[in-house]
């Protein structure tokens, strides 16, 4: 019986032969060579000459495998391909996939291909159908980097003001001063005075020319006073925050104190004080120690007519005390009143609730003061005002000082006469 030409169309043994056998393969039984589940195969061609991509990698495989230029057998294919290696370690399959990936990358795990990211410098693709993408990446990286760079913004610096035909003289404080001083109040940031740091510059040194002409002034009514270096009389602007509830880091005023010691110091001094709206001039004892306050009550306590001698003084009275009559009692109240500011509420412990001065025995602070304009202190005669003032007040500052700092034998005259008095008052 002859063998059919015709060929199947899906590439497989038609089953009109199936009971046939091949004389060529007598110890080959068909019916006993298991039969493959081979997957669906591609449609072949309308003409039927070409194969499926399945039939032909099998033809590639039969021919690489007979060597002596034999025909194959058609049904071993299957059977040979099930009983050996996997098709990973088949040598032509091997072939074909080293032949289409020459050249190519190693293969990569199971999962998500990673997505090359272009540099943020390189302008050049890592793919060819991402060079638009890349560029338009390069483009935001750019401007992103323009971002991230330094700022710098050039600020002007504020210009000195104008002197407006005023000359600095040091014998009074020019108006510009008085303006940087307000200014500095409504503005009281270190990058504000950072800025205007000429113009701070300017206001501090005619400062200190008024301070120093008024030094010699002072000197001359009061002769205990030395003459000392000018950061020894000048208090400085700068506060001291760290433990103040007020954040500013400035004083909005200029001051100045004399003394036997300058600004500090255990001695009475007289104070000058530059403010726009709040300019004073005064002098004392402010917030003294305890052993300086304690010989001050004993003073007041066992010889208390030496402080009302001094209250009494027409000019002493006239300049602070304006609004008492000409009495003692009307004097030391209003005294008294003027220094309230952290005061005792109660009498100090030692002395007698119904002391005849308790009022002055209860003080913490033995200052007095008077208010001036600010046009006192800029006019051509600011220094004369000014010395109008401390004048009357150096009586009392120099028994302030016999009181807390004393000189050898300072006292023994009024002691003296003190126990002459006592000793006719026995008589």
């Amino acid at each position: 019986m002859r063998r059919s030409q015709r060929l199947s169309s899906s590439g497989t043994k038609s089953r009109y032969f199936e009971h046939d056998v091949d004389e060529s393969e007598d110890s080959v039984n068909p019916r006993a060579a298991p039969r493959r589940k081979s997957k669906p195969k591609a449609p072949s061609s309308s003409s039927g000459d070409e194969l499926a991509d399945g039939d032909k990698f099998e033809q590639d495989f039969e021919e690489s495998s007979t060597d002596d230029g034999s025909e194959a057998v058609e049904s071993e294919a299957p059977s040979q391909r099930k009983r050996g290696r996997s098709p990973k370690s088949i040598p032509g399959k091997r072939a074909i996939i080293d032949n289409d990936d020459e050249g190519a990358a190693r293969p990569r795990k199971r999962g998500r291909p990673t997505r090359a990211v272009p540099s943020k410098k390189s302008n050049k693709p890592t793919t060819q159908g991402r060079a638009d993408q890349v560029s338009e990446d390069d483009d935001d990286d750019d401007d992103d980097d323009d971002d991230d760079g330094p700022r710098v913004e050039f600020i002007p610096l504020p210009k000195l003001r104008d002197t407006g035909g005023i000359e600095y003289q040091p014998e009074a404080i020019h108006p510009n001063t008085m303006e940087f001083l307000k200014d500095l109040k409504a503005n009281n940031k270190r990058n504000w005075l950072k800025l205007r740091d000429p113009e701070y510059r300017r206001s501090l040194k005619d400062w200190d020319s008024f301070v120093e002409t008024l030094t010699e002034k002072i000197i001359e009514a009061d002769e205990t006073i030395p003459e000392l270096p000018l950061k020894d009389v000048i208090f400085r602007i700068y506060r001291d925050i760290r433990f103040s509830k007020d954040p500013t880091p400035y004083k909005p005023h200029y001051s100045a104190a004399w003394s036997r010691t300058g600004r500090k110091g255990p001695y009475a001094c007289y104070y000058v004080h530059c403010e726009p709206g709040s300019c004073f001039v005064g002098g004392g004892l402010w917030h003294p120690d305890k052993d300086a306050l304690a010989r001050l009550r004993a003073s007041i306590d066992e010889r208390p007519h030496r402080i009302r001698r001094v209250l009494m003084n027409a000019d002493f009275r006239r300049t602070f005390l304006p609004k008492a009559k000409n009495d003692e009692k009307s004097v030391i109240a209003a005294f008294a009143e003027s220094n309230q500011e952290n005061a005792l509420k109660v009498r100090p412990q030692g002395f007698h609730p119904e002391h005849r001065d308790i009022e002055l025995l209860k003080l913490r602070n033995y200052t007095v003061g008077k208010k001036i304009k600010d046009s006192d202190l800029t006019g051509a005669d600011a220094q004369e005002k000014i010395m109008a003032i401390i004048t009357p007040m150096v009586e009392y500052v120099t028994f302030l000082n016999s009181v807390v700092m004393p000189d050898p034998n300072f006292d023994s005259e009024s002691e003296s006469e003190g126990d002459a008095d006592d000793h006719d008052d026995e008589e």
